[in-house]
């Protein structure tokens, strides 16, 4: 390759690594699979190395994780928190190896499982849990300290009050629990994690620490970072330690003498991996002694003296038996692969998802077709290929009516999902009720599936409305419902009549609105007949919004159906008008982004009182940007501001556009 054509071929690289950097570490939301990633990246290492005035120091290969997110404050690591270099056969390890014998002879190696999460440091002064951060770019992270207490593998105090420590070790979501939360979003009609290791990210990066407090979440502590109080010279030691002070070390690790023994293990670890409860994506394979380590040192983004084994993704063949449809929430129909079972790393797959009709299509997958599958991080099937079609198997198409209620479903223009057309789906009807008592919605504790099952079981459920309409002697029917119970559960119905327009646009499951959206439209229209008056060309104005959110509000509200729930819910005493505070609207329609650290206000002060007014602060910086609050130790934000010409306020400019 001439080096013209390199240099194409690199920057291309790079923009497309930077996109898949950014959903993963930023915005948890993975474009592609590991085995994908990892091949894009070893071909700009490669090509890198053989071009070496084509590396610079903004590629992704000398950058470390993400960029810190802007919703949480930063903290500086003391100690670098490095990313590892990833070896995929054999031959590299023993490369690695060489590379280690040439500084230190005598090194020997520690092996431990690769886990897939999201890499934390967590600091102790006196033997108590002062500050927990990500990663970040392993420079600087984010401040998760009240997420991190709501995990509670990890020790608040420890056994010995060591005057300092700061550990590093990585915040997973155990496969149970994983499969419990994506079963709850798709009876909520929300979109499942993809993988454990986005699950944990999503989970622990929430504003709310009780949503982190929900999710089920642990550790393994596998570094000691820094120590005051302790002589620690090795890892295995550094691991014992971990393991006397309280901390979940990882299940297994194992001294070696030689490259050939870590092979070994890296082995049996892989072998092995389809029994863990939580996921891992390799092994890592550490120099024993720290005094070999300082020898060894690191490059600008990996140690040398560690390196990762990452396991290539199993895969088999199958035959596909049939495919089952099932209806969501919002109406959405989700084809089901139901499989011949096949024993895939570690456990027993008979169901894999097709996702939609282009999927299936794209992929021209046939009932009776052999299919090729794999797990996408290594928990979730998924069919990767045709290997061959059946004889007589004809294309695939969803039906044309709905399998629930036979009513016509409709593709909607410029979208994958095809949705059932009927309100009163009954396969909708069950799910919108699970969403509309959520505790994001209405909150009405106590009356979970379970409960509205029976509801729905015994005909005393058929919208939303007629929750407000039940009785003591309605529920103490019911199975398990007492009369004490039943009286907390009409007590919570109760109570969820004052949540507030915000709650209630969200709980009414409108398509295309979450809640951030419903939030957005509470605040500008203030009151549900506003919203019934709306038109899509006035809602579109919200910053946030787009055509096809706006079209989906205006014609929620202009159907005969939801006047009618409307009016029900209106005469039953539920709150139509918006909770949110609005002071005045001398920020309306401005966008605010604030960065560095304020001298008086927090973040959430200042964003709050912004909001307050009207406005609505953004984590980043474009032209539609009206002003950026600068604070100390302002970053990139700042530079981008002054670059686009921005206003650029002063925590005491903001105060005083806020007093005036």
């Amino acid at each position: 390759m001439l080096e013209a054509e390199a240099k194409k071929r690199v920057a291309a690289l790079r923009e497309q690594i930077r996109l898949y950097n950014r959903k993963y570490y930023e915005e948890d939301a993975p474009l592609v699979d590991d085995f994908t990633y990892d091949a894009l990246y070893r071909e700009l290492q490669n090509l890198e190395e053989a071009f070496p005035n084509l590396q610079t120091p903004d590629s992704p290969t000398q950058q470390i994780g993400g960029a810190p997110s802007a919703q949480f404050s930063k903290v500086r690591h003391e100690v670098v928190m490095e990313s590892l270099h990833d070896s995929f056969s054999a031959e590299e390890m023993r490369a690695f190896d060489a590379r280690v014998r040439e500084a230190a002879p005598d090194a020997e190696y520690v092996v431990e499982p690769k886990f897939d999460g999201l890499s934390v440091s967590l600091e102790y002064r006196d033997g108590r849990f002062v500050r927990g951060s990500t990663r970040g770019d392993g420079t600087v992270g984010e401040d998760v300290t009240e997420n991190l207490r709501k995990i509670s593998a990890i020790p608040k105090t420890i056994a010995e009050p060591l005057p300092y420590l700061e550990v590093r070790g990585e915040v997973y979501m155990p496969h149970e629990q994983f499969f419990q939360l994506c079963a709850k979003q798709e009876l909520l009609g929300e979109k499942p994690f993809k993988n454990p290791r986005n699950a944990a990210a999503g989970s622990l990066r929430q504003k709310d620490s009780r949503i982190t407090a929900e999710r089920g979440l642990s550790i393994f502590v596998f570094n000691v970072q820094q120590v005051q109080g302790a002589d620690i010279s090795e890892h295995v030691q550094a691991l014992d330690f971990l393991k006397r002070l309280g901390f979940p070390v990882p299940p297994t690790y194992r001294l070696c003498k030689t490259i050939d023994e870590a092979l070994e293990e890296v082995k049996r670890i892989g072998d092995a991996r389809g029994t863990y409860g939580f996921s891992i994506d390799g092994a890592v394979v550490k120099v024993n002694a720290f005094s070999d380590r300082g020898v060894l040192g690191s490059t600008a983004k990996f140690p040398r003296w560690a390196e990762a084994y990452k396991y290539p993704p199993e895969e088999k063949q199958t035959r596909l038996l049939s495919i089952e449809v099932n209806v969501g929430r919002t109406g959405v129909l989700t084809p089901t692969a139901v499989l011949e079972p096949v024993l895939l790393a570690g456990t027993t797959v008979s169901r894999a998802t097709l996702h939609n009709q282009d999927f299936i299509s794209e992929k021209d997958i046939r009932i009776g077709d052999t299919v090729r599958l794999r797990k996408a991080g290594e928990i979730i099937p998924e069919v990767v290929a045709v290997v061959s079609h059946a004889p007589g198997a004809q294309p695939y198409r969803l039906p044309d009516t709905c399998p629930s209620c036979g009513s016509p479903v409709v593709r909607e223009e410029g979208a994958a999902a095809v949705r059932c057309t009927n309100a009163d789906c009954p396969a909708q009807l069950a799910r919108h009720l699970i969403h509309f008592v959520s505790r994001d919605a209405m909150d009405i504790e106590g009356c979970g599936p379970a409960v509205l099952e029976q509801l729905l079981g015994q005909d005393l459920v058929h919208s939303p409305a007629d929750l407000y309409t039940l009785t003591l002697s309605e529920l103490v029917g019911l199975d398990r419902m007492g009369e004490k119970s039943a009286e907390n559960l009409l007590s919570a119905i109760e109570q969820s009549k004052g949540r507030g327009l915000e709650r209630l646009l969200f709980a009414l499951g409108i398509p295309h609105i979450g809640q951030k959206a419903a939030q957005l439209l509470g605040g500008y229209f203030q009151t549900i007949d506003a919203l019934f008056r709306a038109k899509a060309d006035e809602i579109v104005k919200i910053d946030g919004f787009g055509q096809i959110m706006a079209e989906s509000v205006e014609e929620f509200f202009s159907m005969e159906a939801t006047a009618h729930l409307i009016g029900r819910l209106r005469d039953a005493g539920v709150s139509m008008e918006s909770t949110q505070e609005v002071r005045d609207t001398r920020f309306a329609g401005k966008t605010f982004v604030l960065t560095g650290t304020l001298p008086n206000l927090t973040r959430a002060e200042a964003t709050a009182a912004i909001e307050r007014c009207g406005g609505k602060v953004s984590g980043s910086v474009s032209k539609k940007t009206s002003y950026v609050v600068a604070g100390e130790a302002a970053g990139s934000k700042l530079t981008k501001a002054q670059s686009l010409g921005l206003p650029v306020l002063s925590e005491a400019e903001l105060l005083k556009l806020l007093e005036d």
